[in-house]
């Protein structure tokens, strides 16, 4: 059993696994002792999930200057350029990092292969079949696994941060792990713990992505950004039973059309680009067209037909679309699949600099979790993985303040007491709570959205919130002060305080996505407003917002 205690002090603490914290934690100064924090496994997260690849600019014929060009256009008005280009010149030697350390992408002669996708101007998606991600994390994890610096606390929930009360700095953090909560010291904290895609009754984004690294950085007074900014991927696979996978916006770049029941690509009649529009576009098209076309486009879909696309491609491309379809009764080589828009991605975050920063001395982000400012109100398809890897490599250049050791005084131990009868109460509650949850936010902050239905969501949810802040389990977690250390002898403990913290985490997060949606009267990018359908000059602001409490209303400026 790995033991863990006030006492166990690291230099850094990065808090998720995916992509950005994996490659975070190998960018770090080898000199400086880390932790590695994953909910889950080191393989479960939504970098895993990715398929269609990272993008750079290493052809011939391309340039960082169009990659430039091609994310601000996407980001319809809302990147900040600098970090953009940032991110496009330092694409080519993050690529040539990742393959250093063993990242196998496709090659074409020798040459990395790379592929077409939605609202680029040329071919520079580097890939790996269609499991892009879960060649990237496999490698890293591989490399993490080898580094003696780094020590990976697997199974583990962080539940808040650990604010200094006289500086206002990061210290450290609590974690629930092995039926236990306990505060750790670190001389920096990085959270990297992706999106918050379970909010959202329909997403792509795997079980453990429920926005907890935005949640608890807002609990702490972290300043957030444009949260209102969600991308929906316009082709997850729509069957009953089955889980929202995602069909990879490479089969469109490689061919791949969208059609009716009719067989008709109704794509071109909402953008000149059709199928190969940004993300937005096409799921605002599919959503649309479903309206107008379909008795009940809550469960409707339409048709993705990979036949256009070579045979022979398609199994070297996208085999495990081919497996998962498979497994679903579906044979792409003779017949399209049913799709429908999902959440996939968040733009928003916690607010950072380029050096990954927060306004919180020593607290920092990475990845999904943090607005670098690059993604501006729509994502660009594959900048996602590109982003984790150049803002991570960032982090090579962290130094950390030298404090004078004091000795700490003893942890106080305390014991959760409660009787059966109401911890198996309060499981039903929360259990119920957090399957409402994502069907509220789908229905009023979904694709479309308008102020009535927002108003009606953002009164639900903070009933919610006074609800559980009343639960006795919520009474004595949220009142634990740093070096409270607590002990729990009750059963399944560790599922009812993943449980409890998860739904903490939805609920915050529900509420900062429907009040930020509210409170930005126009369409753009992510954020449509069926009242407010046109994008205003006046709105070509970010929305930022930091909480003064975590049950009352965020300052949006």
């Amino acid at each position: 059993m790995l033991q863990i205690d006030i006492f166990n002090q690291f230099d850094v603490l990065v808090v998720g696994a995916g992509a950005a914290g994996l490659y975070t934690a190998l960018c770090l100064p080898q000199s400086l002792q880390v932790g590695l924090i994953t909910k889950e496994t080191l393989t479960l997260s939504a970098s895993d999930w990715a398929q269609g690849g990272i993008a750079a600019a290493i052809a011939p014929d391309d340039s960082p200057r169009l990659h430039i060009e091609d994310t601000i256009k996407a980001g319809a008005g809302l990147c900040d350029r600098p970090a953009v280009e940032f991110l496009a010149e330092h694409a080519p030697d993050c690529i040539k990092s990742l393959v250093e350390l063993g990242v196998a992408f496709d090659r074409h002669d020798n040459h990395l292969a790379l592929t077409l996708e939605a609202a680029h101007s040329k071919h520079r998606v580097l890939h790996a079949a269609d499991t892009t991600g879960r060649e990237v994390i496999t490698t890293l994890t591989a490399q993490v696994l080898q580094r003696k610096n780094i020590q990976v606390i697997q199974q583990a929930l962080a539940l808040s941060l650990w604010i200094d009360p006289q500086t206002q700095t990061c210290q450290g953090i609590s974690l629930f792990y092995q039926g236990e909560i306990t505060w750790i010291k670190a001389g920096a904290v990085v959270l990297a713990t992706g999106g918050g895609g379970q909010v959202f009754a329909q997403t792509t984004n795997p079980a453990v992505s429920t926005g907890d690294g935005v949640a608890i950085a807002a609990r702490a007074g972290a300043i957030l950004r444009d949260l209102e900014f969600v991308q929906f991927h316009p082709t997850a696979l729509t069957k009953p039973g089955a889980e929202r996978f995602l069909i990879s916006e490479a089969v469109r770049g490689e061919g791949a059309h969208l059609i009716d029941n009719e067989g008709r690509r109704f794509a071109f009649d909402y953008h000149p680009a059709g199928e190969l529009a940004p993300r937005d576009i096409v799921s605002r098209a599919i959503f649309s067209h479903l309206q107008k076309t379909t008795a009940d486009p809550a469960t409707a879909h339409v048709w993705l037909d990979m036949r256009p696309i070579p045979a022979d491609k398609i199994r070297h491309r996208f085999p495990n679309i081919i497996h998962v379809c498979q497994r679903w009764g579906i044979d792409v080589f003779s017949e399209p699949i049913p799709v429908a828009p999902a959440a996939h991605y968040w733009m928003g975050g916690i607010l950072t600099d380029m050096m990954n920063r927060t306004n919180i001395p020593g607290l920092y982000a990475v990845g999904e979790t943090a607005s670098t400012g690059v993604h501006g109100a729509n994502r660009l398809a594959s900048n996602s993985l590109l982003e984790c890897i150049v803002f991570g490599a960032q982090m090579a250049h962290l130094e950390l303040k030298s404090e004078s050791v004091s000795e700490e005084p003893l942890p106080t131990v305390w014991e959760f007491v409660t009787d059966l009868d109401n911890w198996h109460k309060q499981r039903a509650y929360l259990e119920d709570l957090r399957q409402k949850i994502p069907r509220l936010v789908w229905q009023y902050a979904g694709i479309c959205r308008e102020q009535s239905g927002l108003e009606i969501a953002i009164a639900t949810v903070k009933s919610w919130q006074q609800d559980f802040a009343d639960l006795q389990l919520s009474q004595f977690l949220l009142c634990l002060h740093p070096k409270q250390s607590v002990s729990f002898k009750l059963p399944d403990v560790e599922r009812q305080l993943r449980l409890w913290a998860e739904t903490h985490n939805l609920l915050d997060v529900a509420y900062l996505i429907l009040t930020s949606a509210a409170f930005r009267k126009e369409s753009r990018g992510g954020h449509y407003r069926l009242d407010y359908p046109q994008s205003d000059p006046n709105w070509q602001v970010h929305t930022l917002v930091q909480y003064y409490n975590w049950w009352k209303a965020p300052v949006l400026t």
